[in-house]
């Protein structure tokens, strides 16, 4: 008797990719857990993974002798070994473009809500505060100017919604080419401090790797205008935490606001929660229900095509399939 395929999860994906999974009548075993130790007995004689919170490293696929595919339901890989991933021929399953408005409309909204004071207000109304009013911090985000650090596909969603309000844009992001972002209509600039110092609003769009850790930090900071918000949608740990604390408690900044921390889940008592100017969302901006239905719907069906034996091309390491395994 054939044996059947069995994926783990580390917890449950939106309805529409449980679906494809069961539809295939694969074993499904849900770990709600995505630390490899707890995920390990699981994944010993797994055939795939689906990570949506949580880790592997090459350490842990070692040790699980029939995995041939790892799956994530969105774009990030930040916590999967893919050289190690690489190195076993084990392709890493991405979700492109599933949840990029979502993302880019969750900035937007952020953005909005710091320039609009919304967050202070509502606080202070709650109190019986309706002088707050008079503090005039709001402002209009018309003829203002956003700096993007990064713009691929979320960035660039996110620069048409705001030159909708009519905001200027600017852009810093190494692997495009100036003409390339002349020809879209925005400004470039080839250094990121010159966004910092030039933006009211500046939105991150990059992924974490070693050369982005901490690259926003106290000094970075301190170029920006007092009247400025700095948004981040990417990843944690691209800014600074502890400098970002200081900077909103010193008024460098006048706001800021987060999708991401480096501690997530983040606890009660983080010092981020300490800043009546900023705002915190739970990881939250590529969790709509569209976005949601889109990145599991790819993550299942591209983890199964590869169990399969098909060159998935949704992978964000396609040297993988230079492995031995691959040329049989």
């Amino acid at each position: 008797m054939e044996k059947k395929v069995k994926i783990v999860i580390s917890h449950r994906l939106h309805d529409a990719g449980m679906k494809v999974l069961e539809d295939a009548g694969v074993d499904v075993v849900i770990t709600n857990s995505g630390e490899p130790k707890d995920m390990l007995p699981e994944l010993r004689d797994a055939d795939g993974v689906i990570i949506r919170i949580g880790s592997i490293d090459k350490g842990t696929m070692l040790q699980c002798k029939n995995l041939k595919a790892i799956g994530r339901p969105g774009v990030g890989v930040d916590d999967v070994d893919v050289a190690g991933a690489t190195e076993l021929g084990i392709p890493v399953v991405i979700a492109p473009g599933a949840n990029t408005r979502s993302v880019a409309e969750h900035a937007m909204a952020m953005i909005f809500a710091c320039a609009k004071n919304m967050l202070v207000c509502d606080r202070e109304m709650r109190k019986g505060n309706f002088g707050i009013r008079s503090e005039y911090k709001a402002y209009e985000l018309y003829s203002k100017t956003l700096g993007l650090i990064g713009c691929g596909h979320i960035g660039k969603i996110l620069a048409e919604l705001a030159t909708g309000v009519g905001m200027k844009i600017l852009v810093y992001d190494p692997f495009l080419k100036a003409e390339t972002v002349a020809g879209w209509g925005y400004g470039y600039r080839a250094e990121m401090e010159d966004i910092l110092k030039e933006a009211d609003a500046v939105s991150v769009h990059t992924p974490l790797t070693d050369a982005t850790r901490g690259m926003i930090g106290a000094r970075e900071l301190q170029l920006m205008k007092k009247t400025a918000i700095l948004v981040n949608c990417a990843r944690g740990g691209i800014i600074d935490e502890a400098a970002l604390v200081r900077a909103l408690r010193e008024d460098w900044i006048q706001a800021a606001a987060t999708d991401v921390v480096v501690q997530e889940p983040i606890r009660t008592d983080d010092p981020l929660f300490s800043c009546d100017n900023l705002i915190v969302t739970p990881h939250m901006a590529g969790q709509t229900k569209e976005a949601a239905s889109g990145v599991a719907t790819l993550a299942a069906e591209g983890v199964l095509a590869v169990i399969r034996g098909e060159k998935w091309d949704k992978v964000c390491n396609p040297d993988a399939y230079r492995h031995g395994r691959w040329k049989k």
